[in-house]
């Protein structure tokens, strides 16, 4: 988008938030049809996804059309490349779609500048039934103590191998329970033999980094502050700087930056240029379509229960929407209706209720997909609480960590500078 930032976008769907009267404000009260009203309601509906997803959700609402047919939809959908431009533009002009995706990096943007309708007199009400979700997967939607999400799929970070290039050079793969330097001697152990990088170098990757610090009793984020040191992120580094430093273990840095891109289709161990890549579980069986190797998925190193119950996504319904309590309906429909269920299958993740999850999982014959929910399922024996949902400079810390990242592996800076103007530009992007 040329002429004006995602920022300023931002900016101005403050103002326009705040200018939203009462009247049209969520829970704050106001007129909106309900779900079981004969009232014609046109609801605007904005994902982003490829056609797969815009079929699947398209099924969908057609089902909620068929047992509610005074609702229709108006949707709207794109790839997530310039989505989230899109929607501050729409919500910056008080034109919000009533029910729009989001995920993580964004969610609190959005809510602590009221664009969010708080969802927890719903859910209280039951009107938004959360009592089959795992309650540290809803509580992920949880921003400034308001339900700005309905989180709609679930995942966790995942660390992909290829068997059968370690198989082939005679190798068992990584286990699960691996503390990170356990981890990095089987790197290089098995880059060596199979002459293939043992692993791409995660020091650039926000959920490798995360993980770890939640490991060390830290966090990304505390409260309205970063819940980490220059010291952590300078250690950070370190462990992969010693990790480069052992031949085989990792790509050279032209590699490293490869794979730092999130295309699916980059991955390393996709192109074969590293035995493993730190992504998410739910990838697993995008990454199998892009390689005649076979895949295996585990947990990342160290203690798995670091590893929470992520939501994929969430959707989340506009605060100035004056079709409100229908729009919260459908959500819940989407959520928890089994034949819904069984259409959206596991497009945005693993299905948030439970009861629906065991539902899709018995109908699921794609072996990655199956490899995918084993080991999301076995993790969440062992998940500890969800972490707060991210601040609203949550994109630059992600950003900044590949750029300092990147300046350690091209020797251009050492770990501590790096570190310290990681630290320094998170910090700004978080205070304002």
């Amino acid at each position: 988008m040329s002429g004006i930032s995602r920022r300023g976008l931002l900016l101005g769907a403050a103002a326009a938030a705040a200018s939203i009267p009462l009247a049209a404000c969520g829970d704050d009260g106001g007129s909106s049809p309900s779900a079981d009203s004969t009232k014609p309601v046109e609801l605007s509906f904005f994902w982003w996804g490829g056609d797969a997803r815009a079929k699947l959700t398209e099924d969908a609402l057609k089902l909620y059309t068929a047992k509610h047919p005074n609702v229709t939809f108006k949707t709207t959908w794109q790839a997530n490349q310039g989505y989230f431009d899109k929607l501050a533009t729409l919500t910056a002009g008080n034109a919000a779609p009533d029910i729009f995706q989001i995920d993580d990096n964004y969610l609190t943007e959005y809510a602590s500048r009221n664009v969010t309708l708080d969802l927890t007199s719903y859910q209280k009400s039951g009107r938004l039934d959360t009592t089959k979700f795992p309650e540290s997967l809803w509580k992920y939607g949880v921003v400034d103590g308001k339900l700005a999400g309905l989180a709609f799929g679930e995942n966790t970070q995942g660390l992909v191998y290829n068997q059968t290039k370690i198989k082939a050079a005679g190798l068992e793969p990584p286990k699960a329970g691996m503390s990170w330097e356990q981890f990095i001697s089987w790197a290089t152990a098995a880059g060596t033999a199979a002459k293939v990088p043992g692993t791409q170098d995660p020091s650039a990757d926000y959920k490798a980094f995360w993980i770890w610090l939640r490991q060390q009793s830290k966090d990304l984020y505390k409260g309205k502050e970063l819940g980490f040191a220059p010291q952590d992120v300078t250690a950070w580094f370190d462990l992969w700087k010693g990790a480069r430093a052992a031949a085989g273990t990792t790509p050279t840095p032209d590699v490293i930056r490869e794979g730092n891109q999130t295309d699916i289709t980059k991955q390393l161990v996709v192109t074969g240029k590293a035995l493993t890549s730190w992504v998410w579980v739910n990838q697993l069986p995008e990454l199998q379509k892009n390689t005649k190797d076979e895949l295996g998925v585990m947990p990342y190193p160290g203690d798995p229960k670091a590893q929470w119950a992520r939501a994929a996504l969430y959707f989340s319904v506009y605060r100035g929407s004056d079709k409100k309590d229908v729009a919260v309906d459908v959500i819940n429909f989407l959520a928890n209706d089994p034949e819904a269920g069984k259409v959206l299958g596991t497009d945005r993740g693993l299905p948030s209720n439970l009861d629906i999850r065991s539902q899709v999982e018995s109908s699921v014959t794609d072996p990655a997909m199956k490899t995918s929910i084993d080991v999301e399922t076995t993790l969440g024996k062992t998940f500890g609480p969800p972490p707060q949902v991210p601040l609203k400079g949550h994109s630059t810390l992600r950003s900044e960590l590949i750029k300092a990242a990147e300046s350690v592996q091209a020797g251009k800076a050492s770990s501590a500078q790096a570190a310290d103007t990681f630290i320094a530009a998170v910090k700004t992007a978080i205070s304002k």
